[in-house]
């Protein structure tokens, strides 16, 4: 079992970053995604709310680790807050995680970018995602 937290600390979050294979960006918002019974670091999340849209930065596993359904909940929790803040445009950088991932929790390729747009998708409805 898991469970996902966002990170306050500035260190703690270069510390999980850095296991996790990722550099920290100043400013950004950091998701940990822990073992609820070791307290391990099992994947991170890095993303940014700016200029109308949210933009994950980072969606990496912890280096030894491979859940692809954990990290689809991460990266699905990462793109429900961006929705929740109000931005229903969700873009993920071309080299934030794995490709599989990415399109898995609902990103397209559209003219070069990876975009996901959010409306609907966390109603309870499935906004058809």
């Amino acid at each position: 079992m898991f469970k996902i937290s966002p990170v306050q600390d500035c260190n703690v979050a270069k510390k999980y970053l850095l296991l996790c294979g990722a550099e920290y960006k100043e400013g950004c918002f950091v998701y940990a995604m822990t073992d609820v019974d070791s307290g391990e670091i099992m994947g991170i999340s890095q993303f940014e709310i700016a200029n109308g849209f949210g933009m994950i930065i980072d969606l990496r596993p912890a280096k030894g680790t491979d859940d692809f359904e954990a990290m689809f909940i991460l990266g699905r929790q990462t793109m429900n807050f961006i929705d929740i803040c109000g931005m229903h445009i969700c873009k993920a950088d071309s080299n934030c995680g794995e490709e599989s991932l990415i399109k898995a929790i609902g990103f397209k390729m559209i003219n070069g970018e990876y975009i996901c747009n959010t409306t609907g998708m966390f109603d309870g409805n499935c906004g058809c995602h």
